[in-house]
């Protein structure tokens, strides 16, 4: 007999059986049992995840002899033929080999004529997004309103390639990657089912290498049982995938708690002897970094039944939470930086160390040896008391500066307090000695105090100022504007109004045509605060537009600029040694690139 791959013998025939989308199976079953059936589907999703699978099973739940169910029965004719693909009313159309406007009239016009033995006429379209721009025109019409016994299941990889226009007219389902734990309790139910030994960390590892399709899946299973010759091990399931053994990343992790940098690059040279890529270690070393987070975080997340937990659970005490998620970030970024590396051994080594360099500081210590600890951490210098003197100060300086300075640390012995020496008299002004002003040979004159008398520092105090008096406004508004402590919105309004009449603190502004944007309530309020705060009472600004004589500030400061800048072009023109550059090498000036000194740059 033929052998059957195991990708097509455990293909799904009915909605129980399907791993995985109970999204879409929900939807389509409670559509089916309720009889609210759309006439175009649209399946989405990556190679593997059960597109196809489901728009069999659609239509055996469509056609079944049974009726319509969510159900199918699988041993009437129908459903039978469907699984065989023998069923007349079911045509499954490639639409990367039948790209064109003829293939898509041959289907409509097939339509139009009813189903010869089902209940529908199902048109099953893979890989839609292959169809020509003319080919989706074409089947727009009938699309949108087919014949009744007519249902239309798209299948696609990619979307985004889909006409707007048809997406618009399907019921659309996106279909979710597989997730390793799905994938593995599926292939275990199949060896079981086939009789083949089995080793529960081969399916781990063929979990994670399938990245979410079960197709893939089930034909590396299918590769690890002939690999195997009829059992799959862990250790033929890693040379096969050529994965990382695990047992050489627990090397290095430990290494790496033990800042061995030694250890850590034997470790790593060992890896690439045995003929483990780069990549695959430091894409296996993340993850093993991730179970180690969750099993420090949450440990209900990973299960005492995990083939490496004991491992696991002996690394999570070494490292900090902080420690696990710096690796992970280096991890992962090493292997994007491999392809710029000189080597892929260079990368690799390259993140390794950086591992090791950025270790927290509290770590360096632990490969010193047992008896190290780390330095003491200097203590403060007491704070002088008014009774202490600057010589005291600067003698306590000088002593704590040394015994910093000196290698290896020192305890320095107790010296016997100096004799306290009679307070002098007060004088006018004191300072304290700076500890690094060097002392003289022989105390001849009495300390300085540190600290003045009370009396002496009140002396010293200056006297408060008066207060000012406050501002007035002399009718000049481009003089006030320009004393005024503005900010953005009131600065705006400020230089391009005029002023147009005043009393007191009430100010009647206006403002151009050109800039009535500016006439807004949050520019007036702002303008009333600065105002406010220059004068020191409550003052009222009212704002109209139109009627400006162009004597705004702005309007001001450009004129002042513009005869600036034409004394500037005189004064150029005239300058003996431009004019020599003028005749001497036809050089001409550029108006538009003098600048005078009050002009920003």
């Amino acid at each position: 007999m033929t052998y059957q791959v195991l990708a097509r013998k455990w293909r799904p025939r009915s909605f129980a059986t399907l791993v995985g989308q109970e999204h879409v199976v929900k939807a389509l079953s409670n559509a089916l049992e309720n009889q609210r059936l759309h006439h175009a589907y649209l399946l989405t999703g990556t190679r593997g995840v059960g597109k196809t699978t489901i728009a069999r099973i659609l239509a055996k739940s469509l056609n079944c002899e049974t009726g319509l169910t969510a159900t199918p029965c699988g041993v009437c004719d129908a459903c039978k033929q469907i699984d065989a693909g023998r069923f007349v009313d079911l045509l499954e159309i490639d639409a990367a080999s039948n790209t064109g406007i003829d293939n898509i009239r041959e289907v409509l016009d097939n339509a139009q004529y009813s189903p010869t033995q089902g209940r529908f006429k199902v048109y099953i379209i893979d890989e839609v997004h292959m169809l020509s721009k003319s080919a989706f025109n074409a089947m727009l019409k009938t699309l949108e309103e087919p014949p009744s016994h007519v249902k239309f299941i798209l299948a696609t990889t990619d979307p985004q390639k889909v006409p707007v226009t048809v997406l618009s007219r399907c019921l659309q389902f996106s279909l979710r990657q597989m997730l390793p734990a799905q994938i593995s309790g599926h292939l275990r139910h199949v060896l079981e089912a086939e009789s083949v030994g089995y080793e529960a960390g081969a399916l781990t590892l063929l979990g994670h290498a399938a990245a979410g399709s079960m197709r893939d899946a089930l034909s590396l299973l299918d590769q690890a049982i002939a690999y195997g010759a009829g059992t799959v091990e862990e250790a033929g399931v890693r040379a096969m995938l050529g994965a990382v053994d695990q047992s050489y990343l627990f090397e290095l992790l430990t290494r790496l708690a033990a800042q061995d940098g030694a250890g850590l690059m034997a470790a790593a040279e060992d890896l690439v002897t045995r003929g483990v890529g780069s990549d695959a270690a430091l894409q296996e070393l993340a993850s093993l970094l991730h179970q180690l987070a969750l099993l420090q975080a949450v440990p209900s997340t990973i299960s005492t039944d995990h083939p490496q937990y004991g491992e696991l659970n002996r690394l999570v005490p070494l490292f900090s939470a902080e420690d696990l998620q710096l690796y992970y970030q280096i991890a992962l970024q090493g292997r994007r930086d491999l392809s710029l590396a000189p080597d892929e051994f260079a990368g690799m080594s390259m993140t390794l160390l950086r591992m090791l360099a950025f270790a927290p500081a509290r770590k360096q210590y632990v490969a010193t040896g047992p008896d190290s600890s780390p330095p003491p951490a200097r203590e403060a210098l007491p704070l002088p008391s008014p009774g202490d003197t600057g010589v005291k100060t600067a003698q306590t300086s000088s002593a704590g500066s040394d015994a910093m300075a000196a290698a290896p640390l020192a305890i320095p012995s107790p010296e016997p307090e100096p004799e306290p020496v009679p307070a002098p008299a007060p004088i006018a002004e004191t300072r304290p000695t700076p500890p690094w002003e060097e002392l003289p040979d022989a105390l001849e004159t009495p300390p300085v105090p540190f600290v003045a008398p009370v009396a002496e520092v009140a002396q010293e105090m200056p006297e408060e100022a008066p207060p000012e008096a406050p501002a007035e406004f002399t009718g000049d508004w481009a003089a006030l504007v320009g004393r005024l402590k503005l900010g953005g919105l009131a600065v705006m309004l400020a230089q391009h109004a005029e002023l147009q009449s005043h009393e007191g603190l009430s100010f009647q502004l206006a403002v151009p045509d050109a800039h009535k944007v500016v006439a807004g309530p949050d520019y007036r309020e702002k303008l009333e605060q600065a105002l406010s705060q220059h004068f020191g009472q409550r003052a009222h600004v009212t704002i109209s537009v139109g009627g400006v004589s162009h004597a705004t500030p702005a309007a001001q400061q450009q004129r002042e600029r513009q005869a600036r800048l034409a004394d500037a072009a005189d004064a150029l023109n005239s300058d003996p040694f431009v004019q020599s550059l003028i005749a001497d090498f036809g050089a001409t000036v550029l108006p538009d690139t003098i600048q005078t000194r009050t002009d920003p740059v």
